[in-house]
């Protein structure tokens, strides 16, 4: 299936970022069934991506789990519908490969102002079929994360669209499939990234995760956002596709 530059889940088992504290959230959202799932889950998102960076071998032995459910492009996994890939297995075999080679990165560190910047894109899209990495008012990562702080490159995002675990959405963007660059896994495992930001949000493909990593963050007063035709240019460091 044909994707654009963002990550939709492959399957319950995937192919295809202490809890999360925002100060702009209420404590009756955070009280709330949903409010709580959704903090669950931006912090089991990050607890994965870390384990996959620190503990990439480890991280290798989950994606060789998978193996059994590949037939050719084919992802049969017991209890849900064939779902068909456009590389089948050897996008995954090039995975377990990559993080059998990788050298472990540190942790990332998380920055309450890269996840201010990733929440701006989950309120602009929640609860609608859009999807991408530009915002309604023409807004990037890089401008997003802006009106909270101060960024080191590089910068770079990745957008999660289903309703996968923490871990499925991990295992979804490092096999990477249909990407030739496999862009995704790369900014996961990339040890020049050391900050990220997590926010994940309501719908229409299930639950959407913005995931924002950076070289650094400096957390500064929130700044209104500008409009599309004040935006500056896309720098150098960024890396989203």
């Amino acid at each position: 299936m044909k994707r654009p530059h963002f990550v939709l889940s492959l399957s319950l088992l995937c192919l295809l970022l202490s809890l999360t504290f925002n100060p702009s959230r209420s404590s009756a959202q955070l009280a709330s069934p949903k409010g709580a799932a959704t903090a669950a889950l931006e912090q089991d998102v990050l607890k994965e991506i870390n384990l996959a960076r620190t503990q990439p071998a480890e991280y290798a032995a989950y994606l060789e789990g998978l193996r059994p459910y590949f037939k050719g492009k084919e992802y049969r996994h017991p209890g849900a519908p064939a779902i068909l890939t456009q590389e089948g297995a050897p996008a995954l075999e090039e995975a377990i490969a990559a993080l059998r080679a990788v050298r472990p990165a540190p942790a990332l560190s998380l920055s309450q102002g890269m996840t201010s910047g990733a929440r701006e894109l989950v309120k602009d899209q929640a609860g609608t079929d859009v999807t991408g990495h530009k915002g309604s008012d023409g807004s990037f990562v890089e401008q997003r994360s802006l009106r909270f702080g101060a960024w080191k490159e590089p910068i770079g995002e990745n957008l999660s669209y289903s309703t996968d675990t923490a871990r499925e959405r991990v295992l979804t963007l490092l096999i990477d499939d249909g990407f030739a660059n496999r862009g995704h896994r790369q900014r996961l495992l990339d040890a020049s990234y050391r900050v990220a930001g997590v926010a994940c949000g309501d719908h229409k493909l299930g639950a959407m995760c913005v995931i924002t990593l950076a070289g650094g963050f400096t957390d500064g007063p929130a700044r209104t956002a500008l409009p599309a035709k004040s935006l500056a240019p896309v720098p150098n460091g960024a890396r989203r596709f």
